[in-house]
């Protein structure tokens, strides 16, 4: 078990980030980033635009190691649900994990890395599409109802990759 940190949470129910990164991202909601989340097995993260949509349902929620971003960036930019601190989540692709933010374990089913696309270099700054490859974080599929909250949490793997250690 390895102590982490949930640094940021988005729940987005719009879609800033589409058509082409020259023309910028559209304006989102002022609500976006959030201190508490519900995670619904196999559906996502209730209020996000990806929430029980059959094609994001393998992938619906994604987590991402603050390590990976400069200092002044932050989810909004990404497009990411989950900032933890502490672990290589880059790592974990094929594994199950579970985050404990103190209300118990939430599982997720790791599936795949989540791509930094050409927005980073809009949102972030140029050449952040290249410094991010191998960082962008992974794309999940909720295994387990519960609830994530901002602040100290317990990162373990389940199973799959490294899974004990």
């Amino acid at each position: 078990m390895t102590r982490v940190e949930v640094l940021q949470l988005l729940v987005s129910p719009a879609h800033r980030l589409a058509g082409r990164p020259s023309d910028g991202p559209s304006p989102g909601p002022s609500d976006e980033r959030v201190t508490r989340v519900e995670v619904r097995r196999g559906l996502g993260l209730v209020g996000d635009r990806y929430y029980a949509r059959p094609a994001h349902r393998n992938a619906a929620v994604t987590i991402m190691a603050s390590e990976g971003l400069p200092a002044d960036a932050d989810l909004r930019h990404t497009r990411r649900n989950i900032l933890l601190r502490g672990v290589d989540i880059d790592s974990c692709v094929g594994a199950t994990i579970s985050l404990d933010c103190g209300a118990g374990p939430v599982e997720f089913a790791v599936k795949r890395a989540a791509r930094p696309c050409a927005w980073m270099d809009v949102t972030i700054g140029p050449g952040a599409q290249r410094a991010l490859r191998g960082r962008g974080g992974v794309r999940c599929t909720p295994l387990s109802d519960g609830v994530l909250t901002l602040g100290p949490a317990t990162f373990r793997i389940v199973a799959g990759p490294d899974a004990g250690s």
